[in-house]
C-alpha cells in the first residue's frame, strides 16, 4: 500500500536534484556576467518610479516606456560617468606625472611643522623615529613610480579589455530594458516560486526593497552629493587634480568610519602647513560644516528611516565585499548583510507570532518553538 506513496517521494526527491543541477549550471554559466546583471538589477529597482511615469504620460504601453525610459538613464546618468571617468584618469595621470617631476618637499615640509612644536613635542617625535624624513620622502618616490606605471597597465588592460567591457555593458543595459518593463511580474512569479511561505516571502521581498533603496539613494547619493562639495571646495581652494579628489572622496563616503573626511581632513592641514592659510581653513571649515553635513541632512529625506543595519556590520561587509568582487562589494556587501538581518529578524518576528498565538489559544511553548504535548516523545 506504501508503495505509490514512496514512488511519489522518490519522484519529487529526483526533481529536487535535477532542480538544484540545473540552477547551479545556471549560475555558472550566467557567472562571467554577473556584475553587469547585478547593476542591471539595481538600476531597475531605482528608477521603476521613473518607468512608471512614463508609462503613465505614454498611456501604457510599455515597449515604447520602457525603451524611452533606458534612454533617458543613458543620456542623464551613464553619459555624464563616462565623461566624469575620463576626466579622473587624465587627472590621476598628470598628477602622478607632475609629482614624479617635482616631488613635495616633504623634509621642508616636516622642518616647518617640527620647529612649530613644543620642546616635549619634538622630544617625542625623536624618540618615535619619525624624523627620519628622508627614507619617507624616498619610500614615497618609490611608491609614486610604481603608481606611475600600474596606472599605465590599467589603461592598456582597459584598452585591450574594451570588447569585454562593452559586451558587458551592452548586456546590462538590454537586461535592464526588460526588468524596467517586467520587472513587477517577475519579482511576482520569483515570489510564487519561491519554497517559502508566502506571507515571509513578501515580507522579504519588501525588506530587500527597503535595503536596496537605502543602499543606493541613503548611500550613494549621499556619497556623490559629498564628493561633488568636496570638488567644489577643493577647486575654490586651488588644489591641483579637485575632480579627482572630489571622486576620492565620494568613494571614501561610502565606506562608514572613514567617511570623506579621509580627503578633505588631510588636503586642509597640508594647505595649512604648507602656507596656504585661508585655503586650508576654507577646506577644513566647509568640510566640517557642510560636507559632513550632507550625509545628516539628505539621508532622512532620501531613506525616510533607517535600515536598522549597524555602521560597523556596514564597514566589516563593505571591505570584504570589496575584497571578494571589486568595486561591486561597495553596494553587495551592504545588501548581504541587509538580507541577513531581515531574514533573522523575520525568523524572530515569526517566533513571536507563533507564540502568541500559542499563549492565545492556552497551549505551552518550549524554547523551541514546539508544543511540548506535541512532541515527539509524548506522541510516542
Amino acid at each position: 500500500m506504501n508503495q505509490p506513496h514512496r514512488t511519489e517521494e522518490l519522484q519529487q526527491a529526483s526533481f529536487l536534484i535535477i532542480l538544484v543541477v540545473v540552477s547551479l549550471l545556471m549560475a555558472v554559466i550566467v557567472y562571467p556576467f554577473a556584475q553587469p546583471l547585478l547593476w542591471a538589477a539595481l538600476a531597475a529597482i531605482m528608477f521603476q518610479p521613473l518607468y512608471r511615469n512614463v508609462l503613465r504620460r505614454l498611456r501604457g504601453r510599455r515597449n515604447p516606456a520602457a525603451g524611452l525610459s533606458l534612454l533617458i538613464i543613458f543620456i542623464l546618468v551613464l553619459v555624464p560617468a563616462a565623461w566624469i571617468a575620463t576626466m579622473v584618469v587624465e587627472q590621476a595621470i598628470v598628477l602622478v606625472a607632475n609629482l614624479q617631476q617635482q616631488p613635495i618637499d616633504l623634509a621642508a615640509l616636516f622642518d616647518s611643522v617640527y620647529t612649530s612644536l613644543p620642546q616635549v613635542a619634538r622630544d617625542a617625535v625623536d624618540r618615535s623615529g619619525w624624523a627620519d624624513i628622508a627614507m619617507i620622502q624616498t619610500r614615497i618616490q618609490e611608491l609614486l613610480t610604481e603608481s606611475a606605471g600600474m596606472i599605465a597597465t590599467q589603461a592598456v588592460s582597459i584598452g585591450s579589455g574594451a570588447l569585454g567591457f562593452f559586451l558587458s555593458f551592452g548586456v546590462a543595459l538590454y537586461v535592464m530594458f526588460f526588468l524596467l518593463r517586467d520587472g513587477e511580474r517577475i519579482g511576482r512569479t520569483v515570489l510564487c516560486a519561491v519554497p517559502v511561505e508566502r506571507s515571509i516571502a513578501n515580507r522579504l521581498a519588501e525588506r530587500f526593497l527597503g535595503i536596496v533603496r537605502a543602499t543606493i539613494k541613503g548611500t550613494g547619493v549621499v556619497a556623490l552629493v559629498q564628493g561633488a562639495l568636496g570638488w567644489i571646495t577643493l577647486m575654490i581652494a586651488g588644489v591641483p587634480s579637485a575632480l579627482l579628489f572630489g571622486v576620492i572622496m565620494a568613494i571614501f563616503a561610502l565606506v562608514p568610519v572613514i567617511g570623506s573626511g579621509a580627503v578633505w581632513v588631510p588636503a586642509g592641514i597640508y594647505l595649512l602647513v604648507s602656507g596656504d592659510t585661508w585655503q586650508g581653513l576654507f577646506v577644513l571649515l566647509a568640510g566640517f560644516f557642510i560636507i559632513s553635513s550632507a550625509d545628516n541632512v539628505l539621508r532622512p529625506i532620501l531613506v525616510g528611516r533607517d535600515t536598522g543595519i549597524p555602521d560597523w556590520i556596514i564597514l566589516i561587509t563593505t571591505l570584504g565585499g570589496i575584497s571578494l568582487v571589486g568595486f561591486s562589494g561597495i553596494v553587495l556587501g551592504p545588501l548581504v548583510a541587509g538580507l541577513f538581518l531581515a531574514s533573522w529578524s523575520i525568523l524572530r518576528e515569526q517566533r513571536a507570532e507563533d507564540e502568541e498565538a500559542a499563549r492565545d489559544n492556552g497551549i505551552t511553548v518550549d524554547a523551541s518553538g514546539h508544543s511540548p504535548d506535541h512532541s515527539p516523545a509524548a506522541a510516542g
